[in-house]
């Protein structure tokens, strides 16, 4: 008999360890959904609170920041970041200060959203110089035909090449839309041979004045503006990162490890 009950005993002890494991995850998996609830409860309320002001911005998205009591606002303007009660707006960088030094959590979520960008624009809507070895690295060029530095770059294509990278150009006509130079870019990705069309161009050349209705460069500028473009040429890499101004190829070579 003794035998018999301290055979029984052991399975009911892994059997209540068992029911306490469960109900430790059962409380565990209740907790997190309810703490899920609350943030999506408070983020709703800061959007609506944000829509009620009508503060000339359109909120895209809400969400909890690093920052406890502090809610972060994707607007078509940038990220801005709230108190719950909207009663308090901060434009500008939010950084996190860490054992190795300051970390830009703005540019952070920035540079997340870049490398979305990067990776589900239709490349058929760019203007693109590929070496004729194929590409070690591909960069992404918003820039304006009549821009000094962009015009140098663009001169610097075959060491660009040399150093194996592609660029992709985006239009980004810094008077904005309307501008001649917006004009004239229409009519470099509208043309027949718009590589051509637009070397002519950053070579203070004319080409003919063409119009196509598919033509990308106003949701192009829109998309810089998006991405935080103040200036021309801006180079955006695969990893999210924005060089703003105009890098050599080599040093552009060095910054994508090639």
């Amino acid at each position: 008999m003794s035998n018999g009950s301290a055979f029984l005993e052991v399975p009911l002890t892994e059997m209540r360890t068992r029911s306490l494991r469960l109900g430790l995850a059962a409380l565990g998996a209740a907790s997190l959904v309810g703490t899920m609830a609350d943030e999506n409860k408070q983020t709703a309320g800061v959007a609506a609170r944000l829509e009620a002001l009508d503060l000339g911005f359109v909120v895209q998205s809400v969400s909890p920041s690093k920052v406890p009591g502090l809610f972060e606002v994707a607007t078509e303007g940038g990220v801005l970041y709230v108190t719950e009660d909207a009663k308090y707006l901060v434009a500008g960088n939010l950084y996190e200060v860490r054992e190795d030094g300051l970390v830009n959590l703005t540019e952070e979520r920035r540079a997340s959203e870049r490398r979305e960008m990067f990776a589900s624009i239709d490349t058929s809507e760019l203007i693109t110089f590929t070496p004729d070895g194929g590409a070690r690295a591909s960069v992404m060029v918003f820039t304006d035909t009549d821009c000094g530095y962009c015009r140098q770059l663009h001169a610097q294509m075959a060491n660009y090449h040399a150093n194996g990278i592609e660029v992709r150009y985006l239009a980004y006509p810094r008077g904005g839309v309307g501008s001649p130079t917006y004009d004239k870019m229409v009519s470099a990705w509208c043309s027949d041979d718009a590589p051509g069309a637009l070397t002519a161009l950053k070579r203070g050349e004319g080409i003919p004045e063409t119009y196509c209705e598919n033509h990308p460069v106003s949701e192009q500028f829109e998309l810089g503006q998006l991405v935080g473009i103040t200036g021309t040429p801006a180079i955006l890499l695969s990893n999210g990162r924005l060089l703003p101004g105009y890098v050599p190829p080599d040093d552009l070579a060095a910054l994508l490890g090639l």
